[in-house]
């Protein structure tokens, strides 16, 4: 069959239906680039948010009403909203051909081979046991993302992920180095390692690094310990990771990323708050100053290492006090970007048995003072970047202006530049910038001969 996949939420859901592609590959299937060309389509939902399901239950409710003008096609469902839900989800979108959980993609072509043979209804959930996740991948790009660290043990109060993606568990490292140096014989040259929480990779009580041999650098933690091991793969540009949380922003972190040159100044930190009794609230684990500590550590290493951040308003119980607090953690840490939500209660989660007490209007109005907050800082550091030359992988023509290209720098800053004769997207190019927005910069490639 034909097959097209729409992708809701985060990094993690983007490399899960990347694999999932991948299988439906193998087993004989075809994807297509637009969804009304396919026989099969299969909605990757998230449930971080009710918006996200919402949109997800609308989209699958569309596409089991399209087998009224598209004659045997089959709709299916995977990710985290299939996992919270389970059965219910049966229920709320009748006619649904099947359904898989987290941690059980691996079922999708039997279920699809079983709903051709007439099978309606199907639905598999994922168990905390199963950790044999595919890893596959597509055609390369310049870009991938590879799993590292499947799970969340972190329990925050808002949270639902532990509970639809399961306890952390770490792939072994070997595995992982093996994964990410197919990806760079087949043309990749940027990698992304994922993880909930990825620098708990290694954490879990069993020594993922018993019986490799020694770290070259003297790195003893695990995660720094991974990095040196991708960066060292030859041809590799860049390696990124996300997401982080302040526990792991060690000195050896901080040392790593200083010492190995493909590892990205950049790293995303949620914070979620700059109030301590709201932090408290939320069971983040640590306190304000704590939190700037971390980032304190990295750019005494870095100096410019980059930090974007995820913000959540209106958390029950926020007071203006504490939202003052937020703003004024914002001077100071000076977020290169930040990704701002307003609150809404997830069932299952420990904050939804609290009353969701702060008006939508107070919401609305300090996701505005924020957003507003964070375009100022933005420009300002983003300005701080003309006159300078960074390098930027080329990804290919800007979606707003296809006579122009970009890529993004090392601090993850997307760059817009006029391309050259013979500019190839993976190519890395050494582009002078002019102007600054807040979340873009803009300049020209200053060296004609593109570094590979």
């Amino acid at each position: 069959m034909t097959f097209y996949l729409h992708t809701y939420g985060c990094q993690m859901n983007v490399r899960d239906s990347e694999a999932a592609a991948a299988l439906l590959v193998a087993a004989g299937h075809e994807p297509v680039a637009q969804e009304r060309a396919a026989d099969l389509v299969v909605v990757n939902s998230c449930s971080v948010r009710g918006k996200a399901e919402d949109k997800a239950l609308g989209k699958l409710r569309l596409l089991v009403k399209s087998k009224r003008t598209h004659p045997g096609r089959l709709v299916g469902a995977m990710g985290c909203m299939v996992q919270r839900l389970g059965p219910a989800l049966l229920d709320q979108v009748p006619g649904l051909d099947f359904a898989v959980g987290t941690r059980a993609s691996r079922h999708l072509p039997p279920l699809v081979s079983a709903a051709l043979a007439g099978a309606a209804g199907q639905l598999v959930l994922g168990t905390a046991d199963d950790t044999d996740v595919p890893h596959g991948h597509l055609a390369a790009t310049p870009s991938a993302y590879v799993t590292v660290l499947l799970g969340c043990n972190r329990r925050c109060a808002y949270c639902i992920v532990p509970e639809v993606r399961g306890p952390e568990s770490s792939r072994p490292p070997r595995d992982i180095v093996a994964e990410v140096a197919a990806r760079v014989a087949d043309g990749v040259r940027e990698v992304t390692l994922l993880g909930q929480s990825v620098l708990n990779y290694g954490r879990q009580g069993s020594d993922v690094w018993a019986g490799e041999p020694a770290s070259p650098g003297g790195y003893r933690e695990p995660f720094p310990r991974l990095i040196e091991a991708v960066s060292a793969i030859p041809g590799l540009a860049r390696v990124r990771f996300t997401s982080g949380h302040p526990s792991g922003c060690s000195e050896e972190l901080a040392r790593a990323m200083a010492e190995l040159a493909p590892v990205a100044p950049h790293l995303h930190l949620p914070v979620q708050s700059g109030s301590d009794a709201v932090l408290g609230r939320m069971r983040r684990g640590y306190t304000a100053a704590e939190y700037v500590a971390a980032v304190e550590r990295l750019r005494q290493r870095v100096p410019d290492c980059a930090i974007t951040t995820d913000i959540i308003v209106g958390f029950p119980g926020e007071t203006e006090s504490d939202f003052a607090a937020t703003r004024a953690l914002f001077e100071q840490v000076r977020f290169d970007n930040s990704f701002i939500f307003k609150y809404s209660p997830r069932p299952g989660t420990r904050a939804a048995e609290w009353p969701d007490d702060v008006p939508d209007a107070v919401k609305e109005h300090r996701n505005r003072v924020l957003l507003d907050d964070q375009d100022r800082i933005g420009l300002a550091r983003n300005e701080a970047w003309v006159g300078r030359t960074t390098e930027v992988l080329a990804e290919g023509p800007s979606l707003r202006n296809p006579r122009r290209w970009s890529g993004r720098n090392g601090q993850g800053k997307i760059v817009v530049f006029a391309p050259v004769e013979g500019l190839q997207a993976g190519d890395c190019v050494r582009v002078r910038i002019e102007r600054a927005k807040p979340q873009t910069l803009y300049g020209v490639i200053e060296n004609r001969g593109m570094t590979s």
